[in-house]
């Protein structure tokens, strides 16, 4: 017997003695990837089930690869050649041994005919037998059979009348606003809203042509459409002895354009006894249809009622198990696997399962939400993800992997779990504020301005609430940074120049290089919304800045070490613990993420994460002002052009010097008008870390 251990070392899930199969299953297959595949591997670690991956050529260094105890490659980065190929999976599945598959979700997770071809393999299919998936996969065929099953069904047209004129004259039966639906659609395709009869045709035509080129089906059916409705989906799980119980609702109404963004366990704002009911509905349906597995049915409930209607079920693991997972101590992907293995579920009898506590989930995407949300495809230069109690996060990938084009751009799926919502909603926004990713933009932001919305935290929002509340969760690119955020990047990238070419310079001389500070060392930086930021520095080591507008941090102190992008900061007499990961971004420009180490906590206590952009190379002017208007060098460096002789006149601002360093070339302003002179060397020589470079003689000085 082995004894089932909590989640990836996380203490939230409760413990079950456990045996797989009085055969065992010793070992299975995973026709998936990503963070799925890397889910169910690790309950498959806890209970010495080895598994066996398979991957594209795109994924063959991919974490769910390194994980699997066996894993073999099925074809290339596509998924149509790769992770949609059935036939290439069950050969693996023959050749390996592996007695059972667990499809995931997406890919082949739904298909009848895959499932068929299992079963016909010898290979048991994780998921309802193929009459199951055929049943629930058919949205009119679906809601024929809850209707003769006494599940509410939303009031619309299901038949297999299908030519315009008809489905017209069904539309006024049903009324106005109607919903059209693809019949095997999903994930918002083929979907239609329409409000009045004059644009029924038309948005007909449209559906059913997004409907044959995603399902190869144009067939629809007709719902009336509700106005304000909650998304309340319940989870179910049922054996082959004909056992089958409810693990209480999620509510998952934030969705944009039909997809998902925050789902949560259990619903907020619904009462004991309806959620029991809607339970005992998610049963019977499963019932209806013969379902084996672990499996969800979602349901629409109009907001303000207790009205609730079938809206269709998923015949798999839906990406948001954890937060039912979270709440009941129960892991999910055992429980499949006891299923496959042809035991009871360890729990019978409904009212057994228990509810404790709450849960929220944030899908983290690749993404740019200033950008309509297009997916961002790149290396993860950096990923840190939040740690503590009540956190627990599934991923597929690791810092240096590549979110490609060929595959959903998630990165994870990030759950937070509390004594009651508040405790994990509290929960959600620090470990939002303190997920650390640079390489590409992500919906981060995003998420965190829907989880910190009053209505959010009132809890029982609509399907709508994206629309109602775009504005408030909208995310604007270049949007300018805090003052604090622009000193705090400003000094980061001195002080790692300084270093970087601190480097170099000993490695010229052979000298120790301390720094030997002979006046106050000055460098512009051009940053996005805040053009010219000075930074100087001082020969006790410290800083002072100017972001202008009259904001200035005096004595700013900084210990740092690049190769762990840590900086430790004391800015106005505060001390701050900091990431910070550089950018080279493709116009040239350099982004500097900031995030506070420290429990996510900013100055005022607050949580804290910047992105600051210096435009172009960065540095508009470097030098020092010393008294009498004298500069000094603050980097080793090569001096390649003089532009202003002895004896000559200059400006404030105008071009003296160039200096070379780290294969940069970087002008030297003047900083006031007056006369050059003493020149600290001509073009090709070294100048030192601190050497003078010029001197800038004011009118009447002597």
């Amino acid at each position: 017997m082995l004894r089932l251990r909590s989640l990836v070392s996380k203490n939230y899930l409760r413990a079950f003695s456990t045996e797989v199969g009085p055969s065992g299953l010793d070992k299975i297959i995973i026709a998936n990837r990503g963070e799925i595949a890397c889910r169910v591997i690790d309950t498959c670690r806890l209970l010495n089930v080895r598994t066996v991956a398979v991957h594209s050529t795109q994924d063959a260094l991919s974490r769910h690869v390194q994980m699997a105890d066996e894993a073999y490659c099925i074809g290339p980065a596509e998924a149509k050649d790769s992770y949609l190929r059935g036939d290439k999976v069950i050969e693996v599945a023959l050749k390996t041994g592996a007695k059972a598959l667990h499809p995931g979700y997406g890919f082949l997770s739904e298909n009848s005919e895959f499932s068929k071809l299992c079963s016909d393999s010898g290979v048991t299919f994780m998921g309802p037998p193929p009459k199951a998936i055929e049943d629930m996969g058919s949205k009119s065929n679906s809601k024929e059979i809850m209707i003769a099953a006494g599940v509410p069904c939303t009031p619309g047209y299901h038949g297999d009348e299908q030519e315009p004129e008809q489905l017209f004259e069904r539309a006024k039966e049903v009324g106005y606003p109607v919903l059209i639906k693809a019949v095997m659609g999903g994930g918002g395709k083929g979907m239609r809203l329409v409000h009045k009869e004059s644009d029924f045709i038309d948005a007909l035509a449209s559906c059913r042509r997004e409907s044959i080129n995603a399902f190869g089906d144009d067939k629809v059916l007709l719902e009336r459409y509700l106005s304000n409705p909650r998304h309340i989906e319940v989870q179910i799980v049922a054996d082959t002895h004909g056992n089958c119980v409810h693990l209480r609702e999620r509510d998952c109404s934030i969705q944009r354009r039909h997809q998902k963004v925050l789902e949560e366990a259990p619903a907020p704002r619904l009462s004991p006894e309806l959620a029991q009911e809607m339970g005992a509905a998610a049963v019977k349906a499963a019932k209806a249809v013969g379902y084996v597995g672990a499996g969800t049915v979602e349901f629409l409930m109009e907001a303000g009622t207790t009205d609730f209607y079938f809206c269709e079920m998923n015949t798999r693991l839906q990406v948001e198990h954890p937060v039912t997972e979270m709440v009941t101590g129960v892991d999910l992907v055992e429980w499949q696997l006891r299923v496959a293995a042809g035991q009871e579920l360890p729990i019978k009898n409904q009212e057994d399962i228990k509810v404790n506590g709450h849960a929220i989930e944030a899908r983290i995407y690749a993404e740019n939400p200033a950008r309509d949300f297009l997916p961002a495809t790149g290396t993860l230069k950096h990923l840190r993800a939040p740690e503590g109690p009540g956190i627990r996060v599934e991923t597929g990938v690791r810092e240096g992997d590549e979110v490609s084009v060929f595959y959903d751009p998630m990165i994870s799926k990030l759950i937070t779990y509390g004594e009651d919502r508040d405790d994990a909603l509290d929960k959600m926004i620090s470990a939002l504020k303190r997920y650390e990713v640079a390489g590409m933009p992500t919906n981060i932001a995003f998420v965190e301005k829907c989880a910190r919305h009053p209505s959010f935290r009132e809890g029982g929002v609509t399907t709508g609430f994206l629309d109602i509340y775009e504005d408030d969760v909208k995310v604007e690119e270049g949007e300018r940074s805090t003052d604090e955020a622009i000193a705090m990047a400003a000094v980061a990238r001195v002080t790692r120049d300084r270093e970087a070419n601190r480097d170099g310079w000993n490695a010229f001389t052979e000298s120790e290089g301390a720094w030997r500070g002979h006046g106050r060392a000055m460098t512009a930086i051009d940053m996005e919304g805040c053009p010219g930021t000075k930074v100087w520095q001082n020969r006790d080591g410290t800083f002072d800045v100017d972001v202008g507008d009259g904001q200035s941090f005096s004595n700013i102190q900084v210990d740092w070490d690049e190769e762990d992008k840590w900086m430790e900061i004391v800015l106005d007499g505060k001390r701050m613990e900091l990431t910070v990961v550089f950018e080279e971004e493709k116009d040239g420009d350099t982004a500097v993420s900031l995030w506070n180490r420290e429990n996510g906590k900013t100055l005022d206590g607050s949580n804290y994460y910047e992105k600051v952009v210096i435009k172009g190379e960065g540095v508009g002017g470097v030098g020092a002002a010393g008294g009498g208007g004298t500069l000094f060098s603050p980097m080793p460096g090569k001096i390649t052009a003089v532009m202003k002789g002895e004896g000559e006149s200059v400006k404030q601002g105008e071009v003296v010097m160039v200096l070379e360093a780290m294969k940069m070339e970087h002008p030297i302003e003047a900083l006031a008008d007056g006369v050059v002179e003493g020149l600290g060397g001509k073009v090709g020589d070294m100048v030192q870390d601190g050497g003078v470079l010029f001197n800038v003689k004011g009118e009447g000085e002597e």
